[in-house]
Formats: structure tokens, C-alpha cells, sequence
């Protein structure tokens, strides 16, 4: 494995990081999540992302459990904020941070978490009130530092323009060869002010991995196939979309990689990613893609399947 520093924070992270969003505590047994998260570890995985509202609460419950034996300082521990809990707990107001903080504490079962992120922005709520509140999380020793998700590049600057709080050091968007919004403006926002990607989807929810035949049905063990995975993946099963992808697969063959291990190499080219976050049902599944770090791809290959992504019609 290969490590990143995450912006400006004193944390390395693994260039591969372990995601639980459909997967630990909803569509993957806790048997499994564990032995996914096990392999993590053997692989040099040292980086966890996760959120209180996947499954409301129920991927940081198995974590919490999987995580319980091993050393705090031995894996980097991310969660969220923002998501509906239920009964009026939504958003980022300075007391849902505290609310929202010391719940996922004690579903992880730790006593402080290594990134607090807001998953997405909260128009109803003070950004002033928001960056308060983190930073008194972050004071009072819950949480070591801050991100954000899915936020519009006004709203990363004008987080940026306030005085006397704490400083966002990560940015989680979606991004890969299928979807490079990121690239127009927060990435050159972030990359100028000490804050790295740790991109979600870098497989286009599992696409990428040219599993999926335009001519044929998903197979059977597939997120596609699955009645508590399938509804994020729907976008990405487009003809246009599986048909571009297949025509991938000769240009990873040609770098003698995967194409899972190519699209996470494309992802990885660009230096203010710190992490790519994969989710994993199997651990076989993370064997394959953490080998993508070791990979040196030609540009013109890169470029080749660029090419492709591009003439996908857009909706």
C-alpha cells in the first residue's frame, strides 16, 4: 500500500480506503464486513470512511464492533454528518454536531473519530453556526479534523472566508473517468488552500469493473442485482454507459491491469486525490483493487479511455 497526506492535516491515509455506504450493517452480513475489514488491514488499508445514516446508524455499529480489538492509532476513522436520522435529526446546526458526534462515538465505540465530514451542505443552517460548532468538537477532543462532501465551490470558499475556526482538510465528492465535474473548480479551490479529495465511487458504484454486459442480466451476486444495493447504480446502467465501458476493457487489458485496477490508477493520477474509497463485499474484492497503487499506466492510455467516457451522452 501507498500512503497520502490528507491536505493539511498531520494524517496519511491509504491511497485505497475502506467504504461501508450500502454495504456494512444494510446489503453485507457482519460475518462478511468483518472479514473485509480484516483483509483491509493485512493489505495496509489504513483509512475508514463512513457516515451516521448509513443504515441509520447500522454501518458504524459494525464497525464499531469489527473495529473494537485493534489499536486506535492502527486505522484512520472517518465519519459523517447531515443525513435524516429520524425524528427531526437532519443537518448541520450546532446541535445536531453535538448530538450527531457523540451518537456515532458510541456506535464506533471510540472516543474520538479522526474526520468529522458534513455530508452535504445545509442551507438551512448558518455557515457560521456550522463551523462554530465542528470546531467545538474538535477542541473538546472528539473529533482531530474536518471535511466536507459534495459542497459547491462558493459554498468551500466561504467556508474558507470565516475567521477563528477550524480548517476543512478533505473534500469527498464523486469522481471517475465516467464523472469529472470535480476537475472544473473544487478541486483547484482545494488544492490551493491545503485540502485533498477522497473521492467516493471511483468505479461508478462498481461499473467500472466491466461486470456488467449490456446483453445480459447482472449477475446474481452483483450490487446490481442486489434489492438493498441496486438503487445507487441505476444511473450508471445505461447501454450507452455499459457498451463505453466494455470498450475499456481492451485498453486495461493493453496496461495489464483490471479495468477496476485501471479506472482506480485514472483516479489516482490526479495528485490532490489523497484516497479513493472502495466498498467491498468480498475480500477478494479489495485484494484486486489495492494493487491498483502499484500500477504505472502510460497517459496515452489514460487519454484512449478518456475519449471513451467523454462520448457518453450526458443526461
Amino acid at each position: 500500500m501507498k500512503y497520502r497526506k490528507l491536505g493539511a492535516s498531520d494524517l496519511d491515509v491509504s491511497e485505497i480506503s475502506l467504504g461501508s455506504w450500502l454495504t456494512y450493517g444494510v446489503g453485507v452480513e457482519a460475518d462478511n464486513a468483518r472479514a473485509c475489514v480484516d483483509r483491509a488491514f493485512d493489505l495496509g488499508i489504513n483509512f475508514i470512511d463512513t457516515a451516521n445514516v448509513y443504515g441509520r446508524g447500522a454501518a458504524e455499529s459494525v464497525l464499531g464492533e469489527t473495529l473494537a480489538g485493534r489499536p486506535r492509532d492502527s486505522y484512520i476513522l472517518a465519519t459523517k454528518l447531515w443525513g435524516d436520522m429520524g425524528g427531526g435529526d437532519k443537518g448541520l446546526s450546532r446541535a445536531q454536531v453535538h448530538k450527531q458526534i457523540d451518537a456515532s462515538l458510541t456506535r464506533l465505540k471510540t472516543d474520538y473519530v479522526d474526520l468529522y465530514q458534513c455530508h452535504r451542505y445545509d442551507p438551512d443552517t448558518p455557515l457560521e453556526e456550522t463551523m462554530e460548532a465542528l470546531s467545538e468538537i474538535v477542541r473538546a477532543g472528539k473529533v482531530r479534523w474536518i471535511g466536507f462532501s459534495e459542497w459547491g465551490p462558493e459554498q468551500i470558499e466561504a467556508a474558507f472566508a470565516i475567521p477563528g475556526v477550524e480548517r476543512f482538510v478533505s473534500s469527498q465528492p464523486q469522481y471517475s473517468i465516467l464523472w469529472r465535474r470535480p476537475e472544473k473548480a473544487v478541486i483547484p479551490i482545494c488544492a490551493a488552500n491545503g485540502v485533498s479529495q477522497i473521492v467516493w465511487s471511483p468505479l461508478a458504484q462498481g461499473v467500472l469493473t466491466g461486470k456488467y454486459d449490456p446483453d445480459s442480466a447482472p449477475p446474481a451476486d452483483s450490487r446490481a442485482a442486489s434489492d438493498s444495493m441496486s438503487g445507487a447504480i441505476g444511473g450508471w446502467m445505461r447501454r450507452e454507459v455499459l457498451e463505453a465501458v466494455q470498450q475499456m476493457k481492451p485498453i486495461a487489458a493493453e496496461a495489464g491491469c483490471t479495468l477496476a485496477q485501471f479506472a482506480l490508477a485514472w483516479v489516482l493520477r490526479e495528485p490532490n486525490v489523497a484516497s479513493a474509497i472502495v466498498g467491498a463485499s468480498r475480500p477478494s474484492q479489495l485484494d484486486d483493487n489495492a494493487a491498483a497503487v502499484d500500477l504505472k499506466i502510460d497517459p496515452a492510455l489514460f487519454a484512449k479511455a478518456e475519449a471513451i467516457a467523454e462520448a457518453v451522452p450526458r443526461r
